[in-house]
């Protein structure tokens, strides 16, 4: 664990601060600190409503990870403390990802909304990385099999970022690794419960990618608003992820398929529900070219989600024109009112689940 020592030396104000971020991006002039190439993460002064974080642990969004180790020949390390160094966040320029970041809080501007936030409280923002000024000091550690990264760091949230309180009964990385994709679950319960969407017993529910982190959340969301009558679908690409999945029972069938090959994934959904497409789709795969599996799994006015941010919005629009298929397409909304008091409600409702995710990533 890593802790300051001695009191936070206290930053000066300045005003000017933007409840959204703007007056710390550098390039383009006007642009939202998102979509910015480089912001400002010079944090010798504060911005009125902005809380500055010590930062002890980035939980890298597994797209981006995937991609670093891939292209970085496995030097994950050095790309990150390339692109904070240049860009002045961890905002991949490849993925167009980031993840979020565990910290303790080290002061608190004026200007913020009333809230209750403390110093030396410890939170896990539950805004991307690709929006949040940050310095990194030095690394650590780099657990691949979390995409975790243990740094000596800071960080500044502005007025408008959302964050969460760590929970005392979890432990610190298994919180941070299911508050990384805490949107999912809130999201599946809003489409398989919408009566003018999916909402019928016996619904069809496929997810591309369910022995990931996310994926796992949504098959687990899936059973629970869908109950007995659903039919849940898990398909995974990887054969030991695919039967530690199988072994949590939330799904009626499991199969590993590559979901980058559209008819294959097809075939296997039919083969698993007697002939059945999906009534909503749910991808949340970290590598790219999968956003026709989804779709093909997909019958006539379903519901498709990509939740991973791997997915190509060019690919989804003109692949489903493509091939004739009319499904609603949604872009998956990391956030969500209550989404992380939701899911780690579900982590404590759900022993099997939890224990899985405090092997993997707590």
């Amino acid at each position: 664990m890593i802790r300051e020592s001695g009191p936070p030396e206290q930053r000066p104000i300045v005003p000017g601060g933007d409840s959204f971020g703007t007056h710390r991006v550098i390039e383009p002039k006007g642009a939202l600190p998102q979509p910015a190439w480089r912001v400002d993460n010079d944090f010798s002064r504060l911005f009125e409503g902005e809380v500055l974080l010590g930062v002890e642990t980035l939980n890298v969004d597994a797209a981006s990870f995937t991609q670093m180790e891939k292209d970085g020949a496995g030097d994950v390390t050095a790309t990150v403390l390339r692109t904070v160094a240049d860009r002045g966040k961890q905002h991949n320029p490849v993925t167009g990802s980031g993840g979020m970041l565990l910290g303790r809080v080290l002061q608190i501007a004026p200007g913020r909304p009333a809230e209750q936030l403390a110093v030396g409280d410890r939170v896990a923002t539950l805004v991307s990385l690709s929006l949040t000024p940050l310095r990194i000091d030095s690394v650590a550690a780099v657990r691949p099999a979390s995409a975790q990264m243990d740094v000596h760091g800071e960080a500044v949230l502005f007025a408008s970022g959302a964050y969460a309180k760590l929970p005392a009964d979890l432990p610190e990385r298994l919180a941070l690794a299911a508050l990384d994709v805490a949107g999912a679950a809130p999201q599946v319960a809003r489409l398989v419960s919408d009566p003018r969407r999916v909402g019928k017993p016996g619904a069809v529910v496929v997810v591309l990618g369910a022995g990931g982190k996310s994926g796992i959340l949504c098959a687990a969301e899936a059973r629970r608003t869908g109950g007995k009558a659903a039919r849940v679908v898990g398909l995974e690409a990887s054969a030991k992820a695919a039967e530690e999945l199988r072994a949590l029972g939330l799904c009626d069938a499991v199969a590993a398929v590559d979901a980058r090959d559209p008819v294959a994934v097809r075939r296997t959904v039919l083969e698993a529900t007697g002939g059945r497409e999906a009534d909503v789709t749910f991808s949340c795969v970290n590598v790219p070219d999968v956003e026709l599996s989804a779709i093909l799994a997909t019958r006539d006015r379903g519901v498709v989600y990509f939740f991973a941010m791997s997915t190509s919005f060019t690919k989804a629009a003109l692949g489903a024109e493509g091939v004739g298929r009319d499904v609603d397409l949604f872009i998956g909304n990391g956030y969500a009112h209550g989404h992380a008091e939701h899911t780690l409600a579900m982590l404590r409702d759900m022993p099997a689940v939890r224990t899985l995710f405090e092997r993997r990533y707590g």
